[in-house]
């Protein structure tokens, strides 16, 4: 007796969705493709502690399959998506610098993001090693993962 008042319950949903016009189902897909993409634009503002790169990752493969160059303005985040460009502000002196997200990391706990040396001694954070920043995301890729 369940079996048949589920599978008449069943039947019931289907055929309601089946008498829905392909206008409004049109519409809630649309509904749900703008909500998804709301939801991948993380325009969170970060803070945190940021760390850089030891010189010995230099030539390393990162995340994104490229080998890290400590000159350039790579940096490491576990949350952001890669190819993503953020604005990295130093709270304690207010340099700022623009980074890539082209790695995942830091795995210290307390930590948001790794830098590139180049980046940190933008932000002249080398001789402390660590800073507290806040982390900006400015654009998000085209086509993230």
């Amino acid at each position: 007796m369940r079996a048949l008042k589920l599978a008449a319950l069943v039947f019931a949903l289907g055929l309601s969705s089946a008498l829905v016009p392909a206008d409004a189902r049109e519409n809630r897909r649309e509904t749900a493709a703008r909500n998804q993409t709301v939801q991948a634009q993380p325009r969170q503002v970060r803070r945190g502690r940021a760390s850089y790169y030891a010189n010995h990752f230099h030539g390393k493969r990162m995340a994104n399959g490229k080998r890290f160059n400590r000159n350039s303005n790579a940096a490491a985040s576990r949350t952001l998506p890669l190819g993503t460009r953020a604005r990295v502000k130093n709270l304690e002196n207010g340099r700022t610098a623009v980074v890539t997200i082209q790695d995942r990391g830091p795995f210290k706990p307390g930590r948001i993001i790794d830098l590139s040396p180049s980046t940190a001694r933008k932000l002249d954070m080398m001789e402390d090693g660590v800073a507290m920043v806040e982390v900006v995301p400015l654009s998000l890729p085209n086509n993230p993962g």
